[in-house]
């Protein structure tokens, strides 16, 4: 992590398998640097070290990889990270033709994605881009006439707002038709119900209750 070009260690990573008990190993100066760990992609994304989840400051940090899914790391100081000194590790693949027609199908289909989670898209904006689009025709037929969104940084961060399906497609002639689509599923937050209290009845409510089942009752 000592100063590389803008998406030289993405690129890096994209390429690596990574499993739990791996160790990574970062070499830098200590002196105008660090390896911070951070929460998520947003955080990630803007170079957001305000609420780390580590900090390692030694200038030569072993950090093993103890439990599956993805792992950001970047630099505390902010010019730096957002000239490339940051990696993700994990969990991420590029936006981009996979080998498998039904592979992005498969990858949505193994998650769980709530309101408030973030899609983060990696590619060459050269070639290809992010539409959004609003149904499962525009999805399927790969024509959007009136995207929801376009997207064409390289680098796009989408939150997931409301629950519903969500769809995303590549605008470029044949990426889509080569399985560059995704479509995933937002359940809302979940959100604990209320918890019914059984009112408790006091010493003369039993009472009285207790009386009743001694009232006499009439014969017929």
């Amino acid at each position: 992590m000592d100063g590389p070009r803008k998406d030289d260690t993405y690129y890096w990573a994209e390429h690596k398998e990574f499993h739990v008990g791996d160790s990574l190993i970062f070499k830098y100066d200590r002196n105008v640097s660090d390896v911070t760990q951070v929460s998520d992609a947003q955080e990630y994304e803007f170079c957001n070290s305000s609420s780390p989840k580590a900090v390692y400051n030694t200038g030569h940090d072993i950090v093993t990889l103890t439990e599956p899914g993805s792992h950001y790391f970047i630099s505390s100081n902010h010019s730096q990270c957002v000239t490339g000194q940051r990696l993700h590790v994990g969990d991420s693949n590029e936006w981009s033709v996979p080998e498998e027609s039904d592979f992005y199908y498969k990858w949505s289909e193994e998650k769980q994605f709530h309101v408030g989670d973030n899609l983060l898209f990696y590619y060459n904006d050269q070639v290809n881009d992010v539409l959004e689009v609003s149904s499962d025709l525009e999805f399927n037929i790969l024509r959007p006439s009136s995207p929801v969104a376009t997207h064409n940084t390289g680098q796009d961060l989408i939150k997931l707002t409301k629950p519903g399906i969500q769809y995303f497609i590549s605008s470029k002639t044949g990426q889509c038709e080569a399985g560059l689509k995704l479509r995933v599923v937002v359940r809302p937050l979940f959100r604990a119900l209320p918890r019914t209290r059984r009112m408790r009845s006091s010493p003369l409510d039993r009472f009285f209750k207790w009386l009743h089942r001694f009232r006499p009752h009439p014969h017929h």
